[in-house]
């Protein structure tokens, strides 16, 4: 509920596709994963207007540090982290993802699907690998897909698996839209630097089962 009366973007531009994800969409989301956000360093690149941000800083992240490119979206981010409670725990950076340089412990993210600009988000998964030795990353469902981003993430030298599939709530925002809203299937990935099976990769006893629908 928190999630879903922060602020949305003014003004979004189909280029960027600038959908502001929901409230609970991003609460389900981040309740997947949260035994990873407690106490990390996380990064959310294409922040946007700062849910996801402000979500892990709310499940327990020592710092959230959000980013994008565009700064009307980052100056209603500050302010949905200062209505949140979570201003001194979000940090706001303005950068272009391919020339990014930071670092953190996870990388939570929801790049552009690339339904406007094909292979938009191949610089946020490129991104993610050189960010944090551990990336969860929502994406358009669809076999092809699958395959692309698993070989990209292996040419990178780390390893890919997709960890359930959510369905999100995408509202009308453009004026091409035809409807109230659409439901989209997305699947939920964990990427991870290097060859082990990010399945297991840290925080024993916890675990996120392929396919599950939570």
């Amino acid at each position: 509920m928190l999630l879903e009366s922060l602020e949305p973007h003014p003004s979004p531009t189909p280029k960027l596709e600038q959908y502001t994800i929901t409230g609970e969409d991003a609460a389900r989301f981040l309740w997947l994963i949260k035994d990873w956000l407690e106490g990390s360093v996380v990064v959310d690149l294409g922040c946007g207007t700062g849910r996801l941000t402000v979500g892990a800083a709310l499940l327990g992240a020592a710092l959230a540090i959000g980013v994008d490119v565009d700064a009307t979206a980052l100056n209603v981010a500050k302010l949905n982290a200062s209505r949140a409670g979570v201003g001194d725990r979000t940090s706001w950076l303005r950068a272009f993802i391919p020339h990014l340089s930071v670092k953190g412990d996870i990388v939570v993210q929801n790049p552009p699907f690339g339904v406007q600009r094909r292979g938009a988000d191949k610089a946020f998964i490129q991104c993610a690998l050189r960010t944090a030795p551990l990336s969860f990353s929502l994406h358009k469902r669809s076999l092809r897909s699958r395959e692309f981003i698993k070989g990209l993430v292996k040419s990178l030298g780390g390893v890919a698996e997709v960890v359930t599939t959510l369905r999100l709530r995408i509202p009308h925002v453009f004026s091409f839209h035809e409807e109230r809203f659409r439901l989209v299937e997305v699947d939920v990935f964990l990427f991870k630097r290097g060859s082990a099976s990010p399945m297991n990769a840290g925080h024993e006893g916890t675990t996120l089962r392929a396919g599950a629908q939570p």
